[in-house]
């Protein structure tokens, strides 16, 4: 296992530990460790609003493609709303689908077929929409790098509205409008919006300027949670408010499809629902279908409000999710015998791979070298592939730099995709470990954990999980919290799981006595030094009914002294 480097936040200072002395002491920490050290500013983000949610019309080109969403509504257009397969694209779709359709429109969604069509916005799916009589398109959570695609919309009459929230290129498609925060002279406050939260913003103008007696945009916000967390994007500023207000309506269960989901997927009737469900629990099996075969379960199980469809679905993406599990084990095995984790980027593709999983497979090998990863499909004359990275390393921009090489790309800083003739391979393998090179040359590559604090084990209390569950949602921007306790002294210890692979331990400072869990690192139990330092989150066990404290344990070391 690679060696992981601890850093521990900087002690609050004697100036801030005062300006915010309302607060208890361990949580002032938690707060300054996220950048808060003002106590307004530490209310807002405890208990936030929807008073925080921002204008939707501040986006660029908003009141445009409202404008021409509402002229389709009321003259009786037809209109697709044209989604990605993945959870972002998904619950983006279900939501415009709804909205649109709670103002009498003629709408309809458009997955395309991963395997297929691939990702984005095609030319065929455009023609085939056309030729069935929809005249305007609305994209969600694709489309800011469809150049061509916009064009052919255009040469064939049919009106394309982009919404999107990935990087675009140094070119804007050319469609009836573009929505995307992250295009030139946006002036949006918060520019990591998902996909779904971009969806969100439109049905909030729509609503603003088309009233629906009954109806609010905040119906929706239990999607733009699933969505927003599942795609990992920062849960920081308005994205954290959403999923905060989202959550509150997943642990009421208002939705049948997510209701039945959570149901097969475990989890306990009145359980409170936090991100790490989303993330770890509901998302992958919303992901399911769209690897395995095609979207539509997942899009259907959420739209659905019907108990014995949303039943049946729920069991069929659990067990959708339990194949790709087992396919994606596999490849990680076939790839890692590809590579070498002594290069700057592993880099592994075999026309035996599954389109759908090797996004899975490459985050895999990143866990295992702490390197970008390239895992693709040779399929005939292109090889598609999926992109991993670490924070060192922009594997967009790297990708930008040898776009001539590749049929089409995109991303983000630590995830993209790419499509390339395989005439072009070997090259574009040279080309990005070169670019991996001379980017990460110099510096010392170890996975990094972060605490927020070190302490002592007999002040690790029962109290210290509210304020935990105050910093929720926690994920990218805004992480969990963790501690570190040094010189503890281990009881009892003994390996776990189907293939003894965790570890399951009792720890003490010899005044209290934690027990504790630690995930792929059963190979401790045969090597345990006398005193252990321990690097953890605190968390409830809910296990056959029983609730009870627990550490879980992120990383182990022999104590110094």
């Amino acid at each position: 296992m690679l060696d992981k480097k601890w850093i521990i936040a900087e002690k609050i200072s004697p100036e801030i530990n005062q300006k915010m002395e309302e607060f208890p002491p361990i949580l002032r920490q938690l707060l300054m460790n996220r950048g808060i050290a003002d106590p307004e500013e530490a209310k807002q983000f405890l208990a936030p609003t929807e008073n925080q949610i921002h204008d939707p019309f501040l986006l660029l080109n908003m009141e445009t493609a409202i404008t021409r969403i509402l002229t389709a509504v009321k003259n009786g257009e037809k209109i697709a709303i044209y989604g990605d397969y993945d959870v972002d694209g998904v619950t983006a779709s279900v939501l415009l689908v709804q909205v649109l359709r709670r103002m009498k429109a003629e709408a309809e969604h458009y997955i395309p077929d991963r395997h297929s069509e691939g990702y984005g916005i095609n030319c065929e799916a455009l023609q085939k929409l056309k030729d069935e009589g929809y005249s305007l398109v609305v994209s969600v959570d694709c489309g800011v790098r469809s150049l061509k695609e916009a064009e052919y919309a255009r040469e064939i009459g049919l009106d394309l509205i982009i919404t999107d929230h990935h990087e675009p290129s140094d070119q804007i498609p050319v469609g009836f409008t573009v929505v995307c925060p992250k295009q030139p002279g946006d002036a949006y406050p918060f520019k990591e919006l998902s996909g779904v939260g971009i969806a969100f913003k439109l049905a909030q103008g729509l609503l603003e300027r088309n009233p629906v007696p009954g109806t609010q945009a905040s119906e929706w916000l239990d999607l733009v949670a699933v969505g927003t967390v599942a795609d990992v994007v920062p849960l920081t500023g308005e994205n954290r408010v959403m999923v905060r207000l989202g959550l509150s309506m997943l642990t009421r269960r208002q939705r049948q499809g997510l209701h039945s989901l959570m149901g097969a997927a475990g989890i306990e009737e009145g359980r409170k629902v936090n991100a790490y469900h989303i993330g770890y629990v509901l998302g992958p099996r919303l992901n399911a279908s769209g690897r395995m075969e095609t979207a539509e379960a997942s899009y259907q199980i959420l739209m659905t409000e019907d108990v014995q469809v949303a039943g049946r679905l729920a069991q069929e993406l659990d067990d959708q999710n339990r194949q790709r599990q087992d396919i994606t084990r596999d490849i990680q095995k076939a790839a890692e015998a590809l590579v070498s984790g002594e290069e700057p980027l592993v880099f592994a593709v075999s026309p035996d791979f599954k389109l759908g999983v090797v996004g899975l497979a490459a985050s895999r090998l990143v866990e295992t070298f702490y390197r970008p990863a390239v895992v693709g499909i040779n399929e005939g004359e292109i090889t598609r592939a999926s992109c991993r990275s670490i924070p060192e390393f922009h594997i967009t921009k790297a990708l930008d730099e040898v776009a001539e090489l590749l049929e089409r790309h995109g991303g983000h800083a630590m995830a993209a995709g790419f499509t390339v003739r395989n005439e072009n391979l070997a090259l574009l393998e040279k080309e990005l470990k070169r670019i991996a090179g001379e980017k990460l040359a110099g510096l010392e590559l170890h996975p990094t954990l972060r605490a927020d604090l070190e302490l002592p084990l007999s002040e690790v209390r029962p109290s210290i999980l509210e304020m935990q569950e105050a910093i929720e949602p926690t994920g990218a921007g805004n992480p969990s919290v963790k501690f570190v306790c040094r010189n503890l002294r281990v009881t009892q210890k003994k390996k776990i799981g189907k293939d003894q692979s965790h570890l399951r331990m009792s720890v003490t400072d010899g005044r209290i006595t934690y027990e504790a869990v630690a995930f792929r690192q059963g190979h401790w139990a045969d090597a345990m030094p006398e005193r252990i330092d321990i690097l953890f989150s605190f968390e409830l066990n809910v296990f056959n009914g029983r609730t009870s404290l627990q550490l879980n344990v992120l990383d182990i070391r022999p104590s110094e002294g």
